[in-house]
């Protein structure tokens, strides 16, 4: 995710649309009214204690389910601890509180936040007792959101749950965890406790991963076929998980949507623990009771803004880091452990979408305002070396200058992700895709671009566009609602789309079942050999596309002699 972040969904107000698009948001949103009384919902019988759900549309929907203790007062920056068990049935009903985030963020900011926030939501068919080799598959999700921002909220498993119409049913768990520097602290007290330290966030998750252990058979999910993925920093995170030994068997197959650069390389332990001092030192907190006695509100100001990260003005760096190698929780560089194979091998699925940077380059014409302008020929020019500037030339690209930024802030990301797809391909069962489909409704409104032949903004195959193909209504942006990209009315997918859809939900569902995407239904997914591919190009329609393809279109014969990847 870029470093910058929108304004939250009450900026509504100051558009014309208002009032549709809140109709529209209200209409689209996910939707989790309770086809049955709050007494007769189904009710399953946990390790912790049980807890009773609602059906919706043929899923039984279970939210709020705590799986940590509250990381509050001497739990703040320690692992997850075990949540204390209940007797009475627990109402799973509504959704717990979200992590404490800066407010005002690129996905607009959460209903509820508290540092009380560990908890779990679970959409299965089927709440028959499953068990090992004898369940339905399981699919456990992590929302993205640069490790500073993000919300389960946001994110209905109902469809990947049916399956879709060509897919298979699956058990789908979407949850909390913390985030920025809540989440991802490296501090020279904290760390002298004598606890593993700095990658909370990840430890959240690999309780997430432990809870399903214990308890996912009484959903009806088999504990032995359990795929993690994420989208974004939940690709990052997923990946993390994969370099973890402390998650090995806890998953058997990774999804990874838009993991970006993350895995050219992660921050050192040294970097964290620079700006975790840092971070002590501006609150002039020189032991750990002092950081513990901070309020959630003084740490989110430190933090950041709704605009970006804060910048220590002797680091120069923000006090944020998300995972990095810490030497325990995370051994390795990413470089270092595909290549020797230390890391929990097993089936991968992974892409990017064709316009990664489109995303953020939303968030800077946005911020840019009210009103919002475009990037200028001369903007573009000045800011670009001149080695990018030959092989993207304004010319190439209708002297549109967000197009052009487009294509040279995506292409080396692109480039590098196939980099990784190559490591991964000699060791273990592969699947890529490439997002290119650009017409997906889009969650910002239409801003002016007046070098597009459209006369507004292009989002194209943005970043964030797939999440709504596999988690229906899903929007990410400060509307609360998506738009169609040309005429910048509110819509949900349609006709092709929702086929779409259907066949990235088979695929997604029918890997967790079995670590192969294909199915008698579904479409045709080439495995992945390094070199040659194919990826699968996502699009209306679908089709392959070769490696040689890839890199023209990416130019990645230029890239690959600027990219570097750290090593341990």
């Amino acid at each position: 995710m870029p470093s910058q972040y929108m304004l939250g969904r009450h900026w509504c107000k100051k558009l014309a649309l208002c009032t549709a698009l809140i109709a529209s948001a209200a209409a689209s949103a996910p939707a989790f009214a309770n086809d049955s009384g709050n007494d007769s919902g189904p009710t399953v019988n946990t390790a912790e204690g049980p807890v009773r759900g609602f059906a919706k549309s043929g899923v039984n929907v279970f939210l709020g389910i705590p799986f940590a203790a509250p990381p509050v007062g001497k739990l703040r920056w320690q692992p997850p601890q075990a949540v204390k068990k209940w007797k009475d049935t627990l109402d799973a009903t509504q959704f717990a509180s979200s992590c404490e985030v800066t407010e005002l963020q690129s996905f607009g900011a959460p209903k509820s936040m508290s540092e009380d926030c560990l908890y779990l939501n679970v959409f299965t068919t089927n709440t028959r007792a499953g068990g090992r080799g004898r369940g339905l598959p399981v699919i456990v999700w992590i929302y993205g959101g640069g490790n500073v921002e993000g919300e389960s909220t946001d994110y209905d498993g109902s469809k990947l749950a049916t399956g879709g119409p060509l897919g298979t049913p699956t058990v789908v768990v979407t949850f909390n965890y913390r985030l920025g520097l809540f989440g991802f602290l490296s501090e020279q007290h904290l760390n002298a406790e004598g606890h593993t330290w700095g990658n909370y966030g990840i430890l959240d998750q690999q309780a997430v991963l432990r809870w399903v252990q214990r308890n996912i058979a009484s959903f009806g999910g088999d504990p032995t076929r359990v795929a993690l993925g994420g989208q974004s920093a939940g690709a990052v995170d997923t990946g993390a998980n994969v370099l973890s030994p402390a998650a090995g068997g806890l998953f058997n197959r990774a999804i990874y949507q838009s993991s970006l650069p993350a895995f050219s390389g992660l921050p050192t332990a040294s970097t964290a623990l620079a700006r975790g001092n840092a971070f002590a030192a501006v609150l002039g907190c020189s032991t750990s009771v002092c950081l513990r006695q901070l309020s959630a509100a003084r740490i989110l100001q430190i933090q950041g803004t709704a605009k970006g990260n804060a910048v220590d003005p002797t680091l120069k760096q923000t006090y944020t880091v998300g995972p990095f190698v810490d030497g325990t929780v995370i051994p390795h560089q990413p470089e270092t452990a595909f290549t020797t194979g230390q890391y929990n091998r097993m089936p991968t699925m992974s892409g990017t979408v064709a316009d990664e940077a489109n995303f953020g380059a939303g968030i800077t014409e946005y911020f840019s305002g009210p009103p919002q302008v475009a990037t200028t020929p001369a903007q573009y020019t000045a800011s670009t070396s001149a080695a990018v500037l030959a092989q993207y030339p304004l010319s190439a690209y209708g002297n549109n200058p967000q197009i052009a930024a487009d294509r040279s802030g995506t292409d080396p990301t692109k480039c590098q992700t196939l980099h990784v797809l190559n490591l991964w391909a000699s060791k273990i069962p592969t699947y890529a895709y490439d997002f290119t489909y650009t017409k997906a409704p889009f969650n910002f409104p239409q801003m002016p671009n007046a070098y597009s032949p459209t006369g507004f903004y292009q989002a194209l195959a943005y970043h964030t566009a797939d999440i709504q193909f596999v988690f229906p209504h899903f929007s990410g942006g400060i509307l609360g609602v998506n738009l169609d990209q040309q005429t910048g009315q509110p819509r949900e997918l349609q006709g092709s789309e929702v086929k779409l859809s259907d066949q990235l939900v088979a695929a997604w569902t029918n890997f967790a079942a079995t670590g192969n995407p294909n199915g008698s239904k579904a479409l045709k997914w080439a495995q992945f050999k390094a070199n040659s591919g194919p990826l699968l190009q996502q699009d209306i329609p679908t089709s392959d596309e070769s490696v040689a393809q890839y890199r023209s279109n990416y130019k990645c014969d230029f890239w690959d002699s600027s990219l570097t990847y750290p090593t341990d």
